[in-house]
C-alpha cells in the first residue's frame, strides 16, 4: 500500500501522504509537473508594494525563503524531486512579483525556520505557519490564509476513534506544529490521568506522520485542514477525516522582528494581488478557496 501512495503522490517524497478534511473547496486538485520559470509572474518594479521593498533586498533582486517542502498541497516537491510546487508557493510567487522581487526557496525542516528567519539565513519563512501568540513574540507575522486543524483515520475508521476521546490511541503528527504543540499536550495530560495513555508519535515531516497512518503504526493523525483534505483526495479512499475541523486561525508569512517595512510590503502587496485577481487564482488551482481571507494584517 505504501509503495502506491509514493507512486500516486509522485515525488511528494511523501511529500505530504497528507491529511484529509473538509475544509478547502474542491479536492479534485493534482500535484503538478515541476514549475517552469517561464510561468512565473513578471515582477512589478513600480509598484506600491515595490516602493516600500527595503533597500538591500530589491538591490538583491529576490527574497530567499525558508519552507518545509513536505507539507502538500502547501508545499511539496514536484515529480522532478528538487522543484518546490503548491498553493503557499504560487500566492507568494505572486506577492513577490508585486514587490518587484523574485523568490528564492530553500527546503528546510520546519522546526529550524523561524530560527533560520531570525538568524539572517532566510529573508522570511512561507510554509504554512499558523499565527500565535508564542511565535509573534519572536517575529513578525504576515496573515494570507486561515485553515482550521482536522484529524485522519483509516478508511472506515477501523479503531473507532473519536477526536473528543483520543485515550489509548496512538496519533501521529508532524513535530513543532501547533497540532504537536497546542492541541495534543492537553489531551495527552488528560488521558495520563484516566489511566489510559495517549501515544504521540512525532514526526519531522508531514509525510512520515501521513504514512505513519497509511500503513497502519498509528491509529490517527492530525494536521492542518488543508492538507488533510488534499491527502484524501489523493490516496483513492485508503484514508478519511473524522470529527470537525476545529481551532481555525490564519496562516502568517513568517518576518525578522525588525523587518516592519518588508512586513508592510507584504500587506499592500496581498492587498493589490487580491485586487487583480491572483490571490482567488492561487488558492482555486489547488482547491484552498475556502481559506480564503479578506483582511490581510501585520500580527492580527
Amino acid at each position: 500500500m505504501q509503495r502506491t501512495l509514493r507512486t500516486r503522490l509522485g515525488t511528494l517524497a511523501l511529500a505530504s501522504l497528507l491529511l484529509g478534511s473538509a475544509a478547502c473547496g474542491d479536492d479534485s486538485a493534482d500535484a503538478p509537473d515541476a514549475a517552469d520559470d517561464s510561468s512565473a509572474p513578471a515582477v512589478d518594479t513600480e509598484s506600491e508594494a515595490a516602493g516600500m521593498v527595503p533597500d538591500d533586498i530589491r538591490e538583491a533582486g529576490k527574497l530567499v525563503i525558508g519552507t518545509d517542502a513536505s507539507y502538500a498541497p502547501n508545499e511539496f516537491f514536484a515529480e522532478d524531486g528538487s522543484t518546490i510546487v503548491g498553493m503557499d508557493i504560487d500566492l507568494f510567487d505572486a506577492v513577490a512579483a508585486e514587490m518587484g522581487l523574485k523568490t528564492e526557496y530553500q527546503n528546510a525542516d520546519f522546526g529550524t525556520i523561524i530560527g533560520g528567519v531570525t538568524g539572517g539565513k532566510y529573508d522570511l519563512g512561507v510554509s504554512s505557519f499558523t499565527i500565535n501568540e508564542e511565535r509573534k513574540g519572536q517575529v513578525n507575522m504576515v496573515s494570507y490564509f486561515n485553515a482550521g486543524t482536522q484529524w485522519a483515520v483509516a478508511s472506515g475508521n477501523p479503531e473507532d476513534v473519536d477526536p473528543e476521546s483520543p485515550c489509548g490511541l496512538t496519533v501521529a503528527v508532524q513535530a513543532n506544529t501547533v497540532q504537536d504543540q497546542e492541541d495534543l499536550p492537553p489531551k495527552v495530560e488528560a488521558c495520563e490521568a484516566q489511566g489510559s495513555p495517549l501515544t504521540v508519535q512525532q514526526y519531522e515531516g508531514q509525510d512520515q506522520a501521513t504514512s505513519a497512518l497509511v500503513t497502519g503504526k498509528a491509529d490517527a493523525m492530525l494536521a492542518d485542514s488543508p492538507v488533510v483534505s488534499y491527502a484524501i483526495s489523493q490516496v483513492g479512499g485508503d484514508i478519511e477525516s473524522v470529527g470537525d475541523i476545529s481551532d481555525a486561525a490564519p496562516y502568517g508569512y513568517v518576518v525578522p522582528m525588525e523587518d516592519t517595512d518588508l512586513a508592510d510590503a507584504l500587506v499592500v502587496a496581498l492587498e493589490a494581488v487580491a485586487e487583480d485577481g491572483s490571490y482567488d487564482e492561487a488558492l482555486q488551482e489547488w482547491g484552498q478557496s475556502q481559506g480564503a481571507i479578506a483582511d490581510f494584517a501585520v500580527n492580527p
